[in-house]
């Protein structure tokens, strides 16, 4: 198992499983070339305080993490979003402005809200509402964010929210994001009902005749865990024991008859019957180089985004007014320094000692890469600048951390549906081998767990056939 972030975590740990429900003898030894397991799941633990440097939630509505962590014991831990703070505000000509109550991502369900929004124009507000009469896109192409947007809804909700919303998700440029490969749904939605607006109320609807019968326990969009969601990978790391290797680079494999050999850096070797490689995809590329050229280069196709994150704690007396959100993304329109700002002490409990306050900032991405090349203590200073001007907060913070992630965050621009299948179709063309993680096929954590999981299942199917 190349690559101990979520994916190959997760899939090392249902490799586990399925041997032991089958009594099968299965050896699973896990490889990952950093000291860190986890990927982009790192909480931080510090005089109270819990610091997310990385994801800090997962969707609700898709189950493969909320099972997992049932399965790891750690079900009692899930904690929901507080919801008197459950609102998103969005910079508007330097101002923070709520989100239209409705809006998901980049389309309302109801226009009421938008009329009284002070986020959009009048123009736009009457665009917004002429979605519905919009002639639906039949000849099946493939399409970008922005277009997709523009298109449907016009240039101010692109500028405005499906950005800074959308685009943010993936620190992309949303004229090259593919809107089938990342928001498959509103796609699906100008099918099916000829409107993303009217796709959005049926929704809600749908929701609605769903809750008035669900005498159980509901849960909010997103999901953490209490002690922070890195609780996830250590418990799988607790399980796996022995089987980790980590500070281990892997630098070839190559097909030697019925087994692979894993060359080491330093010059090692060892030999497996299978191969999961969970490794971003130009490291993948690089490690498959003689093994497979062609898909070496289909891998090294896939670009990669950096960003980093800053988590400072505030004292509550430092913010002029008390903070009523989770906390604001910004348009780059906006001409600021930073992607988004989050409280995470007011979006989870247990984030904060009392009379604190937890706050994050996001760097970097695509259409601010110059960010990425500050030094640690110019990123803190213009995280705060933006603070100041944001939320009026003056004084210096307790503690303040930056978090980078280089090449991190897999770039799913128009195409890369097309892409992904031809990697999959020469992946599957190779014995006992098996590609995972964020670079193919969804960055959410569901979508990791879920990736990493299929594959085990695969290469045990495999393994067991003797192939």
């Amino acid at each position: 198992m190349i690559g101990g972030g979520i994916t190959g975590l997760a899939a090392a740990y249902r490799l586990r499983e399925l041997a032991a429900s089958r009594e099968m003898p299965l050896e699973v030894t896990l490889l990952e070339r950093s000291a860190h397991l986890g990927g982009a799941l790192e909480s931080i633990r510090r005089e109270g305080f819990i610091f997310e440097n990385g994801a800090d939630s997962f969707l609700a509505e898709k189950p493969e993490a909320r099972e997992l962590v049932t399965r790891l014991g750690l079900e009692a831990e899930l904690i929901r979003t507080r919801a008197e703070f459950r609102r998103t505000m969005v910079v508007r000509g330097g101002r923070l402005v709520e989100v239209p109550e409705g809006f998901s991502l980049m389309a309302p369900a109801r226009l009421g809200p938008i009329l009284a929004s002070e986020l959009f124009s009048p123009l736009g507000k009457l665009r917004i509402a002429l979605e519905p009469f919009i002639p639906a896109r039949r000849d099946g192409s493939e399409e970008s964010l922005a277009s997709f947007v523009t298109r449907r809804l016009g240039r101010e909700v692109l500028d405005r929210v499906a950005q800074p919303l959308a685009g943010g998700i993936y620190t992309a440029d949303p004229e090259r994001l593919s809107i089938t490969a990342t928001m498959p749904r509103f796609v699906e939605m100008e099918r099916r009902y000829g409107s993303v607006c009217k796709g959005l109320r049926a929704v809600e609807r749908a929701r609605g005749a769903a809750a008035k019968g669900d005498s159980g326990a509901r849960w909010s969009l997103f999901l953490s865990l209490r002690s922070g969601v890195g609780a996830i990978p250590a418990a799988i790391a607790a399980k796996l024991g022995g089987s980790i290797r980590s500070a281990t680079e892997v630098r070839s494999i190559e097909r030697q008859g019925d087994f692979w050999r894993v060359h080491f850096d330093g010059g090692a070797s060892e030999v497996a019957d299978a191969v999961i490689c969970a490794a971003p995809a130009f490291a993948a590329a690089s490690i498959l180089g003689a093994a497979n050229g062609r898909l070496a280069k289909c891998l090294g196709e896939i670009s990669y985004a950096s960003a980093a994150v800053a988590n400072m704690a505030f004292r509550e007396a430092d913010f002029p007014t008390p903070p009523k959100s989770f906390g604001f993304v910004v348009p780059i329109a906006e001409r600021r320094r930073i992607i988004a700002g989050s409280l995470s002490s007011l979006k989870y409990e247990n984030r904060a000692p009392a009379g604190f306050i937890t706050a994050r900032a996001f760097v970097g991405g695509v259409l601010q890469n110059e960010m990425m090349r500050q030094s640690d203590d110019d990123m803190i200073a213009a995280v705060r600048d933006e603070f100041r001007a944001l939320l009026g907060i003056s004084a210096a913070p307790q503690i303040a951390i930056v978090r980078r992630w280089p090449d991190s965050m897999p770039q799913y621009v128009v195409g890369h549906l097309a892409r992904v299948a031809e990697i999959e179709r020469l992946a599957a063309q190779i014995p006992a081998f098996a590609l995972a993680g964020a670079a193919y096929r969804g960055v959410g954590i569901p979508d990791c767990i879920r990736g990493g999981e299929a594959v085990a299942e695969k290469i045990i199917a495999q393994v067991s056939e003797g192939r």
